[in-house]
């Protein structure tokens, strides 16, 4: 049988805001990515974000982004790669204080919007998140999209890696997603999003936005909680995945 990991970024409220229904796609995901404090999240959501994966058998993954709160970590910030290094760090650490307080094992890291984007190109960046996850914990696993310079790294300092897909998102032909600032870049149509996602998953391509079918092997695949419609698009997804014998399970930890 055929099995993917489906994960998505959660825990991304703060103070009186909330964004997206947790809550319903804890019964859809295999894995959560929780917001850390700088891009979203703050500590009274990311514990009850860390409760709720647990209570639903979700696996925890830290999902550290750029200090830009006010930007939801999609905009570029000038930081070094030391500066890259010691924030994803210390934000892996928050996070994993309270897995630690309710007995859950931190999984996986998956990095934020601006910063995933700017990583999967700049070998410096990468090899700054690569070296902050395998110095807290080598048996974490660094999520990337595949064949980029993040998971290159990650396989450098020796940490298990897991390539991402992404099934409510436009490709471009060399495998960059389309900019959220033009049209047709983020997929709202949960029916089109499950079809990408099983020919993602059963055949390893995507039609890409110049009309070209474009090759990828995938590990997990996101959706975005604050994507319209993340609800229906994930029951779609896994109704499809169900038609089609996938099993959908979490990311492995290393032993």
């Amino acid at each position: 049988m055929t099995a993917i990991d489906l994960n998505s970024d959660l825990g991304e409220a703060f103070g009186a805001y909330r964004l997206g229904d947790d809550a319903a796609l804890f019964g859809l995901i295999s894995s959560a990515n929780v917001a850390c404090g700088f891009h979203g999240g703050d500590p009274r959501v990311m514990e009850a974000t860390v409760a709720a994966a647990a209570a639903a058998g979700v696996a925890v993954g830290a999902h550290p982004g750029f200090l830009d709160l006010a930007g939801f970590g999609r905009r570029i910030i000038a930081a070094s790669p030391d500066e890259v290094r010691t924030d994803v760090l210390y934000q892996i650490g928050a996070l994993d204080a309270f897995c630690r307080a309710a007995g859950v094992r931190l999984v996986h890291v998956k990095a934020h919007g601006a910063l995933y984007h700017a990583a999967i190109a700049d070998p410096a960046l990468a090899g700054a998140i690569a070296a902050a996850v395998a110095a807290y914990d080598p048996a974490l696993i660094l999520v990337g999209q595949p064949g980029t310079a993040l998971v290159t790294a990650g396989t450098a300092v020796g940490l298990a890696v897991a390539r991402e897909g992404f099934a409510d998102r436009a490709y471009h032909r060399d495998g960059r997603l389309v900019s959220r600032h033009r049209p047709g870049s983020v997929i709202a149509d949960p029916e089109e999003a499950a079809e990408r996602a099983l020919r993602l998953v059963a055949e390893g391509t995507v039609t890409t936005i110049e009309g070209d079918d474009l090759a990828l092997t995938v590990d997990t695949l996101c959706i975005h909680s604050d994507t319209p419609g993340a609800v229906a698009i994930a029951t779609a997804i896994r109704r499809r995945f169900a038609e089609a014998g996938v099993e959908v399970r979490p990311l492995q930890p290393l032993s």
